[in-house]
């Protein structure tokens, strides 16, 4: 039991940035296999990441020019 629980504390951080990473658009495995080799870091460098999740409207703005041209078309 002992073993168990042991297996699961140490599987955490790999699980939470896997699950991090999966909400803000990236891969989940790559995050959870990275987390192995630098558990805390990898964290740290998901907080400061960009959010590449298809909902998030951090891309860049069109000039006006090219929205005319989108919209004629």
């Amino acid at each position: 039991m002992a073993e168990l629980l042991l297996l699961m504390g140490l599987l955490l951080p790999q699980t939470i940035a896997g699950i991090f990473a999966k909400s803000q658009g990236r891969s989940f495995w790559f995050w959870f296999f990275i987390s192995f080799l630098i558990p805390i870091i990898s964290l740290v460098v998901l907080l400061f990441l960009d959010d590449k999740s298809e909902g998030s409207d951090t891309g860049f703005k069109l000039a006006d020019h090219v929205k005319r041209d989108k919209e004629e078309v």
